[in-house]
């Protein structure tokens, strides 16, 4: 296995790459919130990358056997993390379900799909992580259904100190491929941004509110 190091350079190197992820401090991004943000993240894109795809199975299949060891059953995070849940299921030869933000409101009205029961081990897969509030939802669900959740496995967080606040207060472990340091650090390397972006980029990862509302 590659080092933490490492493989949070690559992963970031692979989604600037493929424009998984897109950073714009001049033009910022408008969040489903309503937020200004300099950074757009969309992981599905590496799902189109088989080199990428296979890296990050590879590495999430590596964390979850290095982290937790033997576990009963792999959840995905609907939407995001379906895909990426189910690969590293096959991968590790495990049960895969997935959980979505809320019950359905037809058919069976399952929030968790997929064969699932009390007592069993459960480690969560995540596209993505900001706030952490919807990853938490399903953490939530599936121990609400009596599963013993071991912890999460993410792609790519935000770093914001809410989001650390949120997983600490529901004692949850939270492993990310890579982060948004190492993804800004990457992208100046690679010249993705300007060298005079680079302060108002870590900024925004200080105070995001602060920031949105500077560049209203």
């Amino acid at each position: 296995m590659i080092n933490n190091t490492d493989m949070a350079a690559q992963t970031a190197e692979f989604l600037l790459k493929v424009k998984a992820v897109k950073l714009n401090n001049e033009q910022p991004f408008t969040w489903a919130s309503g937020r200004k943000s300099p950074i757009y993240c969309d992981n599905r894109v590496t799902l189109s990358y088989p080199e990428i795809r296979t890296f990050i199975r590879q590495r999430f299949s590596e964390i979850v056997t290095d982290q937790w060891g033997d576990v009963d059953v792999i959840a995905g995070v609907a939407t995001g993390g379906i895909a990426q849940g189910a690969l590293v299921a096959q991968e590790l030869g495990k049960p895969f379900v997935y959980v979505r933000s809320e019950q359905k409101s037809h058919g069976l009205t399952n929030q968790i799909e997929g064969e699932i029961h009390s007592g069993q081990s459960v480690v969560v897969i995540e596209d993505l992580v900001s706030t952490g509030k919807s990853s938490l939802i399903a953490v939530k669900a599936l121990r609400e259904k009596g599963c013993v959740v071991k912890g999460m496995a993410a792609i790519f967080t935000y770093g914001l100190q809410v989001a650390a606040d949120n997983f600490a207060a529901e004692n949850v472990d939270l492993f990310t491929l890579t982060d948004y340091d190492t993804l800004v650090q990457v992208a100046q390397q690679h010249e993705y941004v300007r060298p005079e972006d680079f302060e108002s980029l870590a900024a925004w990862r200080l105070n995001p509110e602060r920031w949105s509302e500077e560049h209203m």
